[in-house]
């Protein structure tokens, strides 16, 4: 089974935070391949479907953001998986905004949420898939800003990326992570995101 979790924190005033573009990528897939998510279960709002051969599970964690370990650990016990049946979906401001970056694993770069996931299953071999929320263009503190909601101006290109972060997460599960990087890893970012994979 292939897990895909959208990070984000539960309750409509959170709902269009830039904290929670994995929430809704999750549910744009949902809609996209008819899989509700309607039940709750380990510390999340779950659906379950099929995509090829595959089962997969669609998982939102309710824990709010800063505990999402306690959901993916819960899930990943019961089913007996491995951290790469799994697929972090979470935002990230070291991305400009649009930009999509598939990773095999690695530090968290500081993302709360996946540090508890990385944290309460003590290991960082977790697949993400990074979403380019762009940093303040004013002095705020980051954790202020990723609470705010996404200007009028940026909403089409948001609204792109969810789509396009949709279609790598099919890839994902249908063709593998490698095949998955090439084709949706975006050229024209490599020095500047390589050069941040090295920091961490």
């Amino acid at each position: 089974m292939k897990v895909i979790v959208g990070l984000g924190n539960p309750g409509k005033k959170y709902a269009r935070t830039r904290h929670n573009i994995g929430y809704r990528v999750v549910d744009f897939l949902a809609d996209k391949i008819n899989c509700p998510i309607s039940h709750e279960d380990f510390y999340a709002c779950i659906g379950y479907s099929r995509m090829g051969d595959e089962k997969i599970c669609l998982m939102k964690p309710t824990t709010f953001m800063n505990l999402s370990g306690k959901s993916v650990k819960s899930i990943m016990d019961y089913y007996n998986l491995i951290p790469q049946n799994f697929l972090i979906i979470f935002d990230d401001v070291e991305l400009p905004l649009g930009s999509l970056r598939l990773r095999p694993q690695g530090s968290s770069g500081g993302h709360r949420g996946l540090q508890s996931i990385i944290d309460c299953c003590k290991t960082n071999t977790f697949p993400r898939l990074r979403l380019g929320v762009g940093k303040p263009s004013q002095p705020i503190d980051l954790a202020d800003y990723v609470l705010m909601p996404f200007d009028e101006i940026e909403k089409p290109v948001v609204d792109k990326m969810i789509q396009e972060a949709s279609s790598a997460i099919e890839s994902w599960i249908l063709h593998g992570i490698e095949i998955t990087m090439n084709r949706f890893n975006r050229k024209e970012n490599n020095k500047k995101e390589e050069d941040y994979d090295n920091e961490k």
